[in-house]
């Protein structure tokens, strides 16, 4: 069994540990809000979603991003970015903190959040984590070692290929599955622990992947618990 839950009012004893409280920054260097939260696993404490606190532009308050789907920020030390847009999060389903209470709501919710990310032209192709739209960085340049060092930034990088064969576009039409997008041959799964965005989120995961215990202890907020 899977159990997910939320931080809420744990703090862990290093304030400079904890990632909330940083901004979150969207295209075009938008500031989208801060890190109110996280969504994460029990049985390992690894992150599936961060919870953000737009302070009032959106008007259910607050959104959510899939933990992989972020980065360290280039130009604010301390925070993180991500490839989204004002437009695009209000056409999200609105985020309830009540949903995580129930396997029913929470995987309602999830199916109709995933599928925005799935169906939206300019974010991401159906089945696979790879913009339709090149992020700025990846218009850049193209050469393998930009490539490599995007990829160690966590920057997504799109997969250029020749004429796809009649198999490999049945497989672009992948649905979501638990855990991620359903697998292809070139499609990369929602990675739960996303390592590598950065020294400060790195350090967050791993203390809350120490202290789960303690943080479940405490009472991490509503939680659901389904099958794995």
């Amino acid at each position: 069994m899977a159990q997910y839950g939320r931080l809420q009012n744990y703090r862990f004893t290093e304030a400079t540990e904890d990632i909330r409280g940083s901004h979150l920054y969207g295209l075009n260097d938008e500031k989208l809000g801060k890190i109110d939260d996280v969504i994460f696993d029990h049985s390992n404490g690894s992150i599936r979603y961060i919870v953000v606190d737009t302070g009032g532009w959106l008007s259910t308050k607050k959104f959510l991003v899939p933990a992989d789907r972020i980065r360290a920020s280039d130009k604010h030390k301390d925070d993180f970015a991500v490839d989204l847009n004002k437009q695009q999060i209000e056409n999200f389903p609105p985020y309830n903190e009540s949903d995580l209470e129930s396997e029913a709501q929470w995987s309602d919710y999830e199916g109709r959040y995933r599928s925005k990310w799935e169906s939206d032209p300019i974010m991401h192709r159906v089945g696979t984590d790879h913009n339709i739209t090149p992020t700025t960085q990846q218009m850049e340049g193209n050469s393998a070692s930009e490539r490599a060092a995007d990829v160690a930034a966590g920057i997504p990088v799109p997969i250029t290929r020749s004429t796809p064969s009649a198999d490999a576009a049945k497989e672009d039409t992948g649905a979501f599955e638990t855990g991620g997008f359903a697998a292809s041959t070139d499609t990369v799964e929602i990675d739960s622990s996303a390592n590598g965005i950065g020294p400060r989120w790195d350090t967050f995961q791993n203390r809350l992947r120490e202290r789960r215990k303690e943080v479940i202890g405490a009472g991490s907020g509503d939680s659901y618990r389904r099958a794995s």
